[in-house]
C-alpha cells in the first residue's frame, strides 16, 4: 500500500501504484470537495483496480466522505480516530474500511468500531505520527490481541524491514516515504534532493510544524527551522524564532514559517525552511523512479520475506 503523503499523492501516483498491483491512496483530508469529486471520479474512470481515499479525523470530514462514497471509492482509510458512525456509513456504502492505529487501545477501539483492517503505524513513520513505539514491537502486541488484517507502516523500505514486519504479524505493508521519490509524486526538486541525500538519522520527530495542525507530532528531515526552534528551547507559539515570516508561496498561498505545508513542485521561495516529511525509510531513497518500479521492488521484498 502507498500511504497518504499529502499533496505529493497526486491522482497520477495513485493510479500508477494501483495499476502496478499495489494499493494507491489519495490523501483527501484538505482537498476542496469539488476537486475531490473530480479526482475520485477520474480514478474510477481510468482504471478498474482498487484504490483508497484517506481522511484524517482530527478534522471534520463528513462532506468529503460523502463525496468519496458517492463517487464509488472502493476503500477508505481513516487516520487519527476510529469514528463508529463514519465507519458504519462507509461499510454501508460497500467500501472496505482501514483505520490507522498507533497503540493497542487504538487497535481494539477500531476493531470494535467495525474496521475491516488496521494500518499499524510505528514511530519510524514519516509525516504525522500517532505512535510512540517501534513498529515491530507494536505489531507483535496488536497481533496477539486481534485477528483483523494488519498493514505495517513506518520504516518499511527494504527486504530486511519487510521481513521483520511480516514475522511480527503483518499481512501487508504500507510505505509513504519511498513513494515521495516516484516520478508521479508532486515533490519539489530540492525536497527530492534532500530525501536522496538523507539517512534515517537525518529525520526527527517534532511538533515544530504545527501551523494548521496543532499538537500533532510529525517526523521530518532536520532543517534550519527545527534546529533554531530547538536551540531556543522549543518555545511556544508567539515566541518562536522567525514565527509569522513568509518563507514561500505554494499554489498561490503564503507559507509561513512553522506551517505544516510541504514543498510541491510549484512552490516558490525558501523551501529549505518548510516541513519536509520523511520516515526512517528515507535511508533507501537513492533516486527518483517510476511508481511501478517502487512497487515491483517492495513486492519482491514482501514475497521473499513471507517465504523466508
Amino acid at each position: 500500500m502507498q500511504a497518504p503523503v499529502g499533496p505529493a499523492a497526486t491522482p497520477e501516483l495513485v493510479a500508477a501504484v494501483s495499476s502496478a498491483g499495489a494499493l494507491g491512496t489519495l490523501a483527501a483530508s484538505w482537498t476542496p470537495v469539488g476537486q475531490l469529486r473530480e479526482q475520485v471520479r477520474g480514478l474510477r474512470s481510468m482504471m478498474s483496480a482498487p484504490f483508497c481515499v484517506n481522511l484524517v479525523l482530527a478534522f471534520e470530514q463528513r462532506e468529503r466522505l460523502a463525496v468519496a462514497l458517492e463517487e464509488g471509492a472502493p476503500i477508505v482509510s481513516f487516520s487519527w480516530g476510529a469514528h463508529q458512525e463514519l465507519i458504519s456509513l462507509t461499510r454501508g456504502a460497500g467500501a472496505y474500511v482501514l483505520v490507522q492505529v498507533g497503540d493497542l487501545r487504538d487497535a481494539t477501539d477500531a476493531v470494535h468500531a467495525g474496521a475491516d483492517g488496521l494500518i499499524v503505524q510505528g514511530r519510524e513513520a514519516g509525516g504525522h505520527v500517532q505512535a510512540t513505539r517501534p513498529l515491530g514491537e507494536l505489531l507483535r502486541d496488536i497481533r496477539s490481541r486481534v485477528r483483523t488484517p494488519l498493514l505495517a507502516a513506518g520504516g518499511i523500505a527494504d527486504p530486511a524491514s519487510v521481513k521483520e514486519a511480516a514475522h511480527a504479524g503483518a499481512d501487508a505493508v504500507a510505505c509513504g516515504t519511498m513513494f515521495l521519490a516516484a516520478d508521479e509524486a508532486d515533490v519539489h526538486p530540492r525536497y527530492l534532493e534532500r530525501l536522496i541525500e538523507a539517512g534515517a538519522r537525518d529525520t526527527t520527530v517534532t511538533t515544530a510544524f504545527d501551523g494548521g495542525w496543532p499538537d500533532a507530532p510529525h517526523r521530518v528531515l532536520w532543517n534550519t527551522t527545527v534546529v533554531e526552534w530547538e536551540a531556543a528551547g522549543k518555545p511556544l507559539r508567539g515566541f518562536r524564532p522567525g514565527e509569522g515570516e513568509s518563507v514561500a508561496l505554494r499554489r498561490g498561498h503564503r507559507v509561513l514559517r512553522f506551517d505544516s505545508a510541504q514543498p510541491t513542485r510549484d512552490t516558490v521561495g525558501d523551501v529549505e525552511l518548510m516541513a519536509m516529511y520523511a520516515g526512517t525509510s528515507v535511508r533507501a531513497v537513492t533516486g527518483s523512479e517510476s511508481a511501478r518500479g517502487i512497487v515491483d521492488r517492495l513486492t519482491k521484498s514482501f514475497v521473499s520475506a513471507s517465504l523466508g
